[in-house]
Formats: C-alpha cells, structure tokens, sequence
C-alpha cells in the first residue's frame, strides 16, 4: 500500500522553524528517524521510505502554503494514491503549543493550506493531523505569530511533540485513523 504524507510549510530560510512550518517539522523529523533523505522534485521535496511492507511518499510542497492543493493534488495522481491514504500534517492555532490531534476530515478552519487543498481535491475528507501551535498573538497580530520563530519553551518541548507526531503518522499507515486517534489524540 502507498501512503501520501504531506507537511505544510513555506519553502525558504525566511520561513524555516516557524510555527506555520511544523508540517515541514513533523516529516524532517519522521525522515531523519527512517534515515531517508528529502530531494528536489515536481512542486516539492520528496522522500521515500517503507515502513512495513508499505511505501510513504513524504512530501513538502514547494508551493507555499496557500497553493498546497496543488502539490496534493499532482503525487496523489503521480503515485495513484486514493485518498484515505493521504494524510495532511497542519500547524493549528486552535491547539495549546504541541497538541497533537488526528482527524479523518472536517473543515479548513481558517487555514488557507487546507482550503486550498479542499477547493483542488473538492472534497473536505482527507486525513489531517493538527499540530497545536497556540494563539497566544495580539488582536490583529496572527499573521506575525504564525510566521514567527519558536519561544524557548516551546522549543525544549518540541522534539518530544514531534516524536509523538511521527509515532501517530506511523500508527495511521500501519493500523488506520480510528486506531491512532483512540491511541494517540488525548496524549
């Protein structure tokens, strides 16, 4: 079986280790614990790797958040994968710093990401795991906070969420959404 794994991010070292980059945080980390590296290719940075006789194709998508659909869209069909096995990695404003949470689809919530990736595959059901990244921003202030760099708190508790973040994406792949959210989404 093939699975989709997509981290949301904007490209660019403007952009690295901010909050709206934890997609990209997530599947650094679930590389680098595969030992697989990411390349160049169409509309973003992929790797590759198996995990139990199944094949994940992790992607960052080199189209800036706003245009993820795209992206989406293109290894969805380059790879032939349907879509109960692509699974979409989101940094959440509505989650505490490092929550984690699994849902089998629902609404774009405010992030362009995911309503672009909804208006390009016209449906709203895809897997998405919401990675908290709290509101602590002053009225008018979101778009700062978001494209801002980590606290320091928030950074010694990182590694620790993103390990939890790619134990869950595993679960997802071996086991399936229902499993991983009743292991995973009150931890």
């Amino acid at each position: 079986m093939k699975y989709l794994i997509v981290g949301l991010g904007n490209i660019g070292d403007e952009y690295a280790h901010t909050r709206h980059n934890m997609g990209f945080e997530t599947l650094d980390a679930f590389a680098k614990a595969s030992n697989v590296a990411f390349s160049d290719k169409r509309y973003g940075a992929v790797a590759l790797c198996r995990l139990k006789g199944h094949e994940l194709i992790l992607l960052k998508p080199s189209t800036y958040v706003n245009l993820s659909g795209n992206a989406v869209r293109y290894w969805m069909q380059k790879e032939k994968v349907p879509l109960e096995q692509v699974l979409v990695v989101v940094d959440d404003l509505a989650l505490p710093f490092g929550m984690l949470r699994l849902k089998p689809n629902g609404s774009a919530a405010g992030h362009n990401g995911l309503k672009h990736i909804e208006e390009t595959l016209g449906t709203q059901n895809y897997a998405r795991l919401r990675f908290g990244i709290d509101n602590n921003y002053a009225r008018g202030g979101q778009i700062d906070y978001v494209l801002g760099h980590l606290t320091d708190e928030e950074k010694e508790v990182l590694p620790q969420r993103l390990e939890m973040a790619v134990e869950m994406i595993k679960c997802f792949c071996l086991s399936g959404i229902q499993t991983a959210m009743n292991l995973y989404n009150n931890k």
